[in-house]
């Protein structure tokens, strides 16, 4: 009887409709991992990253600061001190004439921002994925219960008996497809917090290196750094 029921049962007896909803499930839990996996592996790399600011800080200049930060381009701290150097340079090479009315703290802090912004796009990338899992997978999942439970009632009404042992098993197995949009929508869910909160942790980071780089670049020297060892960089 327990081989006569079960997933495969409830495949092989089910109309394309529940096979539709099986495979939609299967294909929104495969995303959904997919995006938990790679996402959790970018924010263990991006809190590695980080550590190297502090090695940034000790270099004897901006361009061996740089090479500390490694040659990655994705690095979203190097990007911000690229973006912080650009502006400093692009500010000095300013016509006399636009000068006067171009201040640098601005112009730098623009920068570092427009840097911000595009490292807080690609952290959040896949996030509306999860989502999206999370809130419809329940629903998909009770719409194949519904239309199984709905089919076995008609099988039970054709065979015209009503026993417990004919309508456990036909409503039981359409249940499964209850189960199965919880089980794809909790990991959704869990990884959409979980990522959220990794993704908080890395921008606070490199808010706190932004707001380092824009004193460094408009005073030359590092705020409140608390290390007397942090030598102070040569601009480059």
């Amino acid at each position: 009887m327990n081989s006569q029921l079960g997933l495969i049962n409830v495949w092989n007896q089910g109309d394309w409709v529940t096979k539709t909803v099986a495979l939609v499930l299967l294909i929104m839990s495969l995303a959904s991992w997919i995006v938990i996996i790679l996402k959790a592996l970018d924010i263990l790399k991006y809190k590695k990253l980080a550590t190297s600011t502090e090695d940034f800080w000790h270099s004897e200049d901006l361009a061996t600061g740089l090479a500390q930060l490694g040659g990655d381009d994705s690095n979203p701290f190097r990007q911000l001190a690229l973006a912080g150097r650009e502006a400093t340079a692009h500010h000095r090479n300013t016509k006399v004439q636009l000068h006067d009315t171009l201040d640098a703290s601005d112009w730098i802090t623009s920068s570092l921002r427009n840097s911000i912004d595009a490292s807080t796009a690609r952290l959040q990338s896949g996030l509306a994925v999860l989502a999206s899992v999370g809130s419809t997978a329940p629903f998909v999942g009770l719409f194949g219960t519904v239309w199984g439970i709905y089919h076995a009632l008609l099988g039970i009404g054709a065979a015209g008996q009503a026993t417990i042992d004919k309508v456990a098993g036909p409503i039981g197995e359409a249940l499964i497809m209850t189960a199965l949009g919880l089980a794809v929508a909790i990991p959704a869910v869990l990884g959409y917090n979980a990522l959220v909160r990794g993704n908080k942790s890395i921008l606070t980071k490199l808010n706190r290196f932004a707001h380092d780089l824009h004193a460094y670049f408009v005073t030359g020297a590092r705020v409140n750094s608390g290390d007397s060892k942090v030598v102070p960089m040569k601009k480059a």
